[in-house]
């Protein structure tokens, strides 16, 4: 009897099972999306939770760009919190306010797009496969707000997936598999790696080296990887750092540690930070392996500079800029202005002060500094160390910020303090060679904040 009554039991579960599968084959075939998301929340079974993940992941990944962006829709619209169970939970949490609950409260005001992220998780490539849909409704969020909401939930889910605990640093040298090279080559970000020779000047001789954060699901997929020259001083400039011709030294001649190209390698990962992670890990590698190491500090672009300085010499009421320096910086305007030694003294005794001005009053309306980079620096505990005029004299480097580059300095001292005066009041904290770029009355004006 006992038996009996199992095998019945299992009989049930199997014909419903394959009930459901066989209607998501259906799903499959008509390429909806939804009904095999709904059919994937409905699901207990393990086996066939992971065999609808799937069939949800390939439809989607096969549908053409409307039938994707109808499904990331209903993950607005359709896979939110249920209301009416909001509604029913704060009722319980107000007549009775314990820990069951606040539980039963935050169950309910979780998305249910939620849930069915992390069951397509469980999907083979499951992972790459959200980091992709993620990567594809970022390009949609300029003219769609209403799927924010949607974004927040993978930034959310996706900070936990790919917290530190869960990623390895692998350093990158010339013997590394080529496949991964490969994407080293293709995901620089910073300085275009032209070509394999350029790449092996990078990552061959001593005084270099370069290092990955990877993930266990994204099998020889870089996250995000740091480019470090070893050095004998902090460099002012990119090319003698790259130039085919340079000389190197042993790395144990090496004083300073010189971080020139962070990369993050996964659009669909914005948001998620990994920077601050990896500096820390580097340093603390180089450090142990080469103890002449006593300097680390970056040479870092300012991607924002030339957009912000062209605005401000269009505006009649420019605080940061008086008539004199908007005359000076017309020269900005005309081609090879660097090439010409008088001129660009010129330029330089305007621009350096413009910059410093530009990194230290400029804020957002939250009252962060404009520059991403110097965000990204600054709240890792780094401190403005040097303004480097004609620092990056390439197509690129002009363009962004007519040269200019700059060096972060991570004194190991001062890190946590740093941090903290960023992170609770926006403190830049700056060396006092920045700070003397600001001078006479303009250093105590205050800029009327940018949006962007």
């Amino acid at each position: 009897m006992p038996n009996s009554f199992f095998n019945e039991l299992l009989q049930q579960l199997s014909e419903r099972g394959r009930a459901m599968l066989g209607l998501a084959r259906d799903a499959a075939a008509r390429g909806d999306v939804v009904e095999l998301s709904e059919h994937l929340l409905s699901g207990r079974g393990e086996a066939s939770g992971v065999a609808l993940a799937k069939a949800v992941l390939d439809t989607y990944a096969n549908a053409p760009l409307a039938t994707r962006l109808a499904f990331l829709t209903a993950l607005a619209e359709r896979f939110g919190a249920d209301p009416q169970k909001v509604e029913e939970a704060i009722t319980a949490y107000r007549e009775k306010p314990d820990a069951a609950t606040l539980h039963r409260l935050h169950t309910a005001a979780e998305a249910r797009r939620q849930e069915l992220m992390r069951r397509l998780n469980l999907a083979p490539g499951g992972t790459a496969a959200l980091v992709r849909m993620r990567e594809e409704l970022i390009e949609h969020l300029p003219n769609r707000p209403d799927l924010r909401a949607v974004d927040a939930d993978f930034v959310h889910l996706f900070s936990s997936w790919f917290n530190r605990g869960f990623l390895v640093l692998r350093p990158i040298d010339w013997t590394t598999p080529a496949n991964i090279l490969e994407k080293i080559i293709r995901y620089e970000a910073v300085h275009e790696i032209h070509d394999w020779d350029d790449l092996r000047r990078r990552l061959e001789p001593p005084d270099r080296r370069c290092f990955a954060f990877f993930h266990p699901q994204l099998v020889d997929e870089p996250l995000i990887f740091v480019e470090v020259a070893l050095t004998a001083e902090i460099p002012g400039a990119i090319a003698p750092l790259l130039a085919k011709d340079r000389k190197p030294i042993a790395a144990e001649a090496a004083t300073t540690a010189v971080f020139y190209s962070i990369s993050n390698t996964q659009r669909g990962l914005g948001g998620v930070s990994f920077g601050n992670f990896l500096i820390k890990q580097v340093v603390d590698d180089l450090k142990r392996d080469l103890p002449n190491l006593k300097t680390f500090v970056t040479l870092s672009p300012v991607p924002g500079f030339a957009k912000w300085l062209e605005r401000e010499r269009g505006f009649e009421a420019s605080q940061a800029l008086d008539a004199e320096a908007k005359t000076v910086l017309a020269a900005l305007d005309e081609e090879g202005w660097h090439e010409d030694p008088a001129t660009a003294e010129k330029v330089r005794k305007v621009l350096l002060p413009a910059a410093a001005w530009y990194f230290l009053k400029a804020k957002t309306p939250n009252g962060r500094p404009v520059d991403p980079v110097a965000r990204f620096h600054l709240g890792n505990g780094a401190r403005l160390e040097r303004l480097n005029f004609l620092g990056d004299t390439s197509a690129k480097g002009l363009g962004q910020a007519h040269g200019l580059m700059v060096n972060y300095l991570y004194a190991l001292e001062d890190i946590e303090k740093n941090h903290e005066a960023f992170a609770g009041s926006g403190e830049v904290i700056a060396a006092a060679a920045v700070r003397k770029q600001l001078k006479g009355e303009r250093a105590s004006r205050t800029l009327v904040p940018v949006t962007d």
